[in-house]
């Protein structure tokens, strides 16, 4: 059963069976808005990234995103850059595979960002989410949709934390503006 989840709402990571979800996937999708034109409505691609920075003690150690699509450790690994959106037909166009079990002790936090690399808005963008799944068997466990479109190029998404033996899904929901991840830190830092 999927939560769909509110800014600021934290999930556990924990099975109800008391057991601890080993591998995850984030996914990431959206379509491009139709903009009202002199001949009518048409759309214009929207290239958005996905990005996971990993964080020890509040100091970034490692980053998954389209030019670096594996974490250094192994565990995290970006399934390739989408360049236009919508192609899932809401589907994930981009995701992020995170196995929770292989991740390094002194790694507490991932932060998932989106941005607009091409440095389009928001607002030229419709129905986009980020979603958990299980990786194990296919199932749905949390969806954050982005409500409306803002005049800003990215979004701090949704970050996944140690919780005592565990982990727990707080979705963030921040607007900000860049076109990378490293652009994004100083709106990174506050959540963290």
């Amino acid at each position: 059963m999927t939560v769909n989840m509110t800014k600021g709402q934290a999930i556990s990571l924990q099975k109800k069976d008391g057991g601890s979800l080993t591998a995850v996937r984030m996914g990431l999708g959206w379509q491009a808005a139709p903009r009202r034109g002199l001949f009518g409505s048409r759309t214009r691609e929207v290239d958005l990234d996905a990005s996971a920075v990993l964080f020890a003690d509040k100091q970034p150690v490692d980053v998954v995103f389209f030019r670096h699509l594996v974490s250094d450790d192994g565990s995290i690994r970006h399934t390739g850059d989408n360049l236009v959106g919508g192609v899932g037909q809401g589907g994930d166009d981009e995701a992020i595979l995170v196995d929770l079990a292989r991740i390094p002790v002194h790694i507490d936090q991932i932060v998932f960002t989106v941005n607009s690399f091409t440095g389009q808005t928001f607002q030229e963008v419709q129905n986009a989410f980020c979603r958990l799944v299980d990786e194990t068997n296919g199932q749905e466990l949390a969806r954050y949709t982005l409500a409306g479109g803002g005049a800003y190029t990215a979004q701090i998404m949704a970050k996944v934390h140690r919780s005592g033996p565990g982990w727990t899904m707080t979705a963030l929901g921040t607007p900000a503006n860049g076109r990378t991840f490293q652009d994004l830190m100083p709106s990174i830092l506050p959540h963290l």
